[in-house]
């Protein structure tokens, strides 16, 4: 099944390779059925560690209406604290809100050129690191 994305409502340029990247992602797991109204991506690198590093475990929602997907959000975590480290979000494209969080930075408006400027680069490494084969786990959550 198509995953047809509204492009008036995705506030940055998200690639047509993440969309496409999803959509095959998300057929490899006979997703969206019928009364699938969101999906759930997660990335997972599984010997990500606070102690040795690795890709960061990435996650992405999807939700659709009338008929077209939008995106909720997409959010890279990393390990904070010590000496009981725990994964925490680094960065934040929260679509629904319209805003932009960074670790140890104040909230930003999603339409700031900075944050496009920003999320382009992100989303350029992170279809890097698909290719790459980087991410051992990727699993899809309906509901």
């Amino acid at each position: 099944m198509n995953l047809t994305f509204n492009v008036e409502r995705l506030l940055l340029p998200v690639t047509q390779d993440l969309q496409n990247k999803l959509e095959q992602i998300a057929n490899q797991h006979d997703l969206p059925t019928a009364t699938t109204t969101a999906l759930t991506f997660n990335f997972r690198d599984t010997s990500y560690s606070a102690e040795d590093g690795g890709w960061h475990p990435v996650e992405i929602r999807i939700e659709q209406e009338n008929g077209q997907w939008h995106f909720s959000y997409i959010t890279d975590f990393s390990y904070v604290g010590y000496p009981y480290p725990e994964l925490a979000k680094e960065v934040d494209f929260d679509f629904d809100n319209g805003e932009f969080s960074m670790m140890f930075m104040p909230t930003l408006p999603i339409s700031e050129i900075s944050v496009m400027d920003f999320y382009q680069d992100w989303d350029l490494n992170f279809m890097t690191y698909l290719h790459m084969d980087a991410f051992d786990e990727i699993t899809v959550t309906a509901e």
